[in-house]
């Protein structure tokens, strides 16, 4: 094939995504060397998430892949165009392009097509995504923007007051209010990691990679 990639040079290249017929943007994402190779060869698309740290095909929980109709370089070979059959939405709010937001009028141009919640397998992933569309909401309208809008010192206070509640429902041997607490501040806590852009999912490679280790291993590897 007629083509040199630097990877070296360029470990993740941008990837504009159009669909095939209507030649509207749906999408701009990365590719690593592996998510180039591994698009090639099975003719659907997979990406690089950055802020996941990993390799994704496009559609995994969803369904909505895209199949692969052609795949442009540009001239300094650093950057990709996809021409793809969609299927579904490509937008994870469920709409079909995820460029929806108006700069100049401040306008959303399209409704979802689709239920986020039908979206995600996970309800973590469906509410952490839900939380950082919520950065840009209107604070008289959701909790979750009055946060943001509040800025770090309130957000962090939350997630102790949520942990200490949860500590004293947990002491009191009250099941219900146990699980209560412990659904608002796993909320609060992926408040704070929307804060600062970590998805949950560096979280559970987090917990994989200490699976099998002796805690006290673990602790003192830390220490080291």
């Amino acid at each position: 094939m007629n083509y040199h990639i630097d990877w070296q040079k360029n470990p993740l290249i941008p990837v504009i995504v159009q669909d095939e017929e209507s030649k509207e943007v749906l999408m701009l994402a990365y590719m690593n060397e592996e998510a180039f190779y591994k698009s090639l060869q099975t003719g659907l698309a997979h990406y690089y998430s950055r802020s996941r740290q990993k390799l994704w095909k496009k559609g995994e929980s969803s369904g909505n892949i895209q199949k692969i109709k052609s795949m442009r370089l540009d001239c300094d070979s650093d950057a990709l165009v996809l021409e793809v059959e969609q299927r579904g939405p490509a937008c994870h709010t469920g709409r079909k392009s995820c460029f929806y937001k108006d700069v100049q009028t401040g306008q959303i141009t399209s409704k979802p097509e689709q239920e986020p919640a039908q979206m995600y397998e996970d309800i973590i992933d469906l509410l952490y995504h839900t939380i950082q569309e919520k950065k840009e909401a209107d604070p008289s309208r959701s909790w979750t923007a009055t946060l943001f809008s509040k800025g770090e010192n309130t957000i962090l206070k939350k997630v102790a007051e949520e942990a200490a509640e949860f500590c004293l429902a947990v002491k009191d041997k009250q099941k219900e209010q146990i699980i209560y607490e412990c659904a608002d501040m796993v909320y609060h806590t992926l408040v704070a990691l929307a804060l600062e852009d970590i998805s949950p999912d560096l979280i559970r490679q987090e917990l994989k990679r200490r699976f099998g280790t002796s805690g006290i291993e673990e602790k003192r590897s830390r220490k080291k």
